[in-house]
């Protein structure tokens, strides 16, 4: 990242990509850090990364925003997952209702840039998820030992036709095919889940393929993987995975990698068209 703000806030989900982003962004120069969590959401580790923290409760989104505004900081990242089921359950204040059912259609890319929408009009400037984490962003090439084979090429290029020609549905950006034939797309479960599902139909041989849509807004979602996909992956007996270069985050890369290797998948970064 070329102008490393003074202070930034990181607006924390779950997992471990807040952590890794948080560290990331110390070592690049920013010297202040306020975390932004959510209660049941936000893994509570984050507080030894940060200068000052604010615990809020999903919905409220009147006091996300005033809370946000109150740092004075000019920069902000989304960062990290939020159970999306979790949106069926919310006690949404008055602002979130309106924000809501403003939408036309209602998916994770409008929820999310909507509420990076707000953001901005703060005079917040939300930075692309992946600031700080070039290190962990693969160029285009073999990762793993073993390359594709044919077949597995193939499949790759199945699925990226799928991802990037139904970029407009918001059906998600994992695909499991086998052989040309689409076995589970990603809907609103994840990419696990949609492992998973592949897994009992699929069976031994399924190519993964992980990529962000057409359009795909880079404040917000995107592409991670870590050790428990490639885990998942081995369950389900999926044989290849395919990420695209320059917009996928890598956790734990070396460990991620290696149990690849370990268990005899290919692991490829590629280039796609450009939108």
């Amino acid at each position: 990242m070329n102008d490393v703000p003074e202070s930034l806030i990181i607006i924390s989900g779950r997992d471990a990509y807040p952590r890794m982003l948080a560290r990331a962004a110390r070592a690049a120069g920013v010297r202040r850090i306020v975390v932004v969590g959510f209660k049941g959401e936000t893994n509570r580790e984050m507080l030894a990364l940060a200068d000052e923290s604010h615990w809020l409760p999903l919905g409220s989104m009147q006091l996300f925003l005033d809370t946000l505004k109150s740092t004075g900081i000019k920069q902000a990242v989304m960062v990290g997952q939020i159970g999306m089921q979790n949106v069926f359950r919310l006690r949404l204040d008055k602002l979130a209702k309106e924000l809501y059912r403003a939408l036309e259609t209602r998916n994770a890319h409008t929820i999310y840039g909507g509420v990076a929408d707000q953001i901005e009009k703060l005079g917040i400037e939300v930075l692309p998820g992946n600031s700080f984490m070039e290190v962990y962003t693969p160029k285009a090439g073999l990762l793993s030992k073993r390359a594709p084979t044919e077949r597995e090429l193939a499949d790759i290029d199945l699925g990226l036709k799928l991802v990037k020609g139904t970029s407009d549905f918001e059906i998600g950006q994992t695909v499991a095919i086998k052989e040309g034939i689409i076995i589970s797309v990603e809907a609103w479960e994840g990419t696990n889940q949609t492992i998973k599902r592949a897994g009992k139909f699929g069976k031994a041989g399924t190519v993964i393929v992980k990529v962000p849509k057409v359009g795909h807004d880079m404040r917000f979602d995107i592409p991670v993987v870590g050790t428990k996909t490639i885990k998942v992956m081995k369950r389900a007996k999926a044989t290849c995975l395919a990420v695209e270069a320059g917009k996928t985050i890598l956790l734990e890369k070396e460990k991620l990698i290696a149990l690849a290797d370990q268990y005899d998948m290919a692991f490829i970064a590629v280039e796609t068209w450009q939108e």
